[in-house]
């Protein structure tokens, strides 16, 4: 399939000055931006800069970011499912994964995770996929936000659902090994019934065992 890419931008005003939400930003772009050295999430700061130029390199890969100045304070992306993953076993060419969201502790809990979502959703293209985010508490950041698990769970879930992202149930054994953790995904408004039915069977791979 075509993975067409259409650029959007919004200007969210806060207490340390105006952010910009925007994207999909290009590669050569992205290198050329500073990357906040507290996005530590999942690499060091200077590892995932360059994973995000990757992924935007990628047909299907998509980052937005929310940029201070000429800082990257934040981001999300989406690229398609790890190989190793269930979610790739169907190889939907209309399957994409939300695969990390990360924001500095400076501007958490001011809507800028929201935001970098509704973004994402203004490119019509996104009418064509379905897109899944696979939740694990242990990548949560329990220590850092003070919450506990089942209060990051709910502000998660809220966060998603500004992107039109909503629960599903799964047998995933990863997913079910915790009650906290959860998929989630957003059907675009053109995916096709063969399309969700086999989302579906993705999401219930175990049950023709019972």
């Amino acid at each position: 399939m075509e993975h067409n890419k259409t650029y959007y931008s919004k200007q969210m005003m806060t207490e340390h000055g105006p952010l910009i939400i925007e994207g999909p930003v290009e590669p050569q772009i992205l290198e050329n931006y500073e990357f906040h050295k507290d996005l530590v999430a999942f690499r060091q700061p200077e590892e995932q800069h360059k994973a995000i130029v990757e992924i935007a390199s990628l047909r299907e890969g998509r980052i937005l970011i929310a940029r201070w100045n000429n800082m990257i304070v934040g981001y999300v992306t989406f690229v398609y499912p790890d190989p190793l993953e269930r979610w790739a076993e169907g190889k939907m060419d209309n399957l994409i994964e939300l695969g990390a969201i990360e924001i500095i502790p400076q501007f958490r809990e001011k809507g800028v995770g929201k935001n970098l979502l509704k973004v994402s959703m203004m490119d019509d293209a996104m009418e064509d996929y379905i897109i899944i985010t696979t939740e694990y508490y242990w990548h949560w950041d329990l220590k850092g936000t003070g919450l506990n698990v089942w209060d990051y769970r709910k502000a998660m879930e809220k966060m998603m659902n500004a992107g039109g992202l909503i629960w599903y149930a799964t047998d995933d054994p990863e997913i079910s090994s915790h009650p906290a953790n959860c998929l989630m995904a957003r059907i675009g408004s053109r995916v096709s019934q063969e399309s969700i039915q086999e989302f579906d069977h993705l999401r219930f791979m175990n049950r023709y065992f019972y």
